[in-house]
Order: structure tokens, then C-alpha cells, then sequence
């Protein structure tokens, strides 16, 4: 079961405004990003419901209902920046991630914390019918999958 994962990336030059730091609301791109990553990990796609789309599992989708950021160092162009992803919390119909942006992600001596965020995001099923999304229990095949992270994990 999956409490934790993590995901690399790079600030690229479109990320930055023109100071050369990561601009405000790419910090939610990435968290979208290692979320995705995330899903891809456990055997499932983040949007089944696409045209032609053959997967296995449940046919459910994922919207925010929250987001937020809070930051404390900047992120540069051409920096490597660790997301760390966190289920912080586990309810019938959602699920509250908390997400960590570490700078000098492979340097123990000056590793650091640079934002940190959450989203909570909604089961839905899609009625192709009406074209219209459904709250829905989380399905099985995806809750024997994740659990919460254990205690002191995410600051309080």
C-alpha cells in the first residue's frame, strides 16, 4: 500500500517569470504532475474516460475540490526539485494529498524546503450519457492501494 511518492523535476525556462524564478502557479502544475505520476504508479490512469481509451480498473476521475500553496523559498530555472507527495487523509469519497517541494534534493547537507501544498480531490464517476460527473465511493482496486501516512510525516 502507498502512502508516499515522490517525483523529480526540473524548472524549465516557461515555468520562470522573467527574474528567473518559478512563477506562483506552476508550484500547482507540478503537484498536478506528481499526482499523475503518482496514479500511473499504482496501475491506473488519471482520466480513463477519454475516447478509445482502454484500461483496466474502475473508470473513475479525479477533481480538485481544494488547492493550496504555501511558499517559503524561491524555486530557479534549471533547478531540480523534489515533490513529495503525501495521502494525508482517506474518506469514502476523497482524498487529501500534502505535498513537499525540496530543493537540493540530493545534497543531505542543504536539502530544503521550498513550498508545500494540498489538494483534495473527489471520486467521480462519468456518465457519458449526460456527460455529467458523480461523487462516488473510492473503488476498491484503488483504496487496497493507498493508505494514510503514518503519524509525523506531515507537519501538524
Amino acid at each position: 500500500m502507498a502512502h508516499r511518492f515522490l517525483h523529480r523535476r526540473r524548472v524549465e525556462f516557461a515555468d520562470t517569470d522573467v527574474a528567473g524564478i518559478m512563477h506562483f502557479s506552476n508550484f500547482f502544475r507540478f503537484m498536478e504532475v506528481a499526482e499523475h505520476a503518482f496514479y500511473r504508479s499504482l496501475g491506473f490512469s488519471v482520466h480513463p474516460f477519454r475516447h478509445g481509451a482502454e484500461t483496466e480498473g474502475p473508470n473513475v476521475g479525479w477533481p480538485r475540490v481544494h488547492a493550496s500553496a504555501d511558499y517559503r523559498l524561491p524555486l530557479h530555472f534549471e533547478e531540480e526539485v523534489e515533490v513529495e507527495l503525501l495521502i494525508e487523509e482517506l474518506r469514502n469519497k476523497t482524498i487529501h494529498y500534502y505535498f513537499q517541494f525540496w530543493k537540493n534534493p540530493d545534497s543531505p547537507d542543504e536539502r530544503i524546503l521550498a513550498a508545500t501544498g494540498r489538494f483534495t480531490v473527489v471520486c467521480v464517476s462519468f456518465d457519458a450519457e449526460t456527460r455529467r460527473m458523480k461523487a462516488v465511493a473510492i473503488p476498491d482496486e484503488w483504496r487496497e492501494k493507498l493508505e494514510v501516512a503514518p503519524e509525523g510525516l506531515i507537519p501538524a
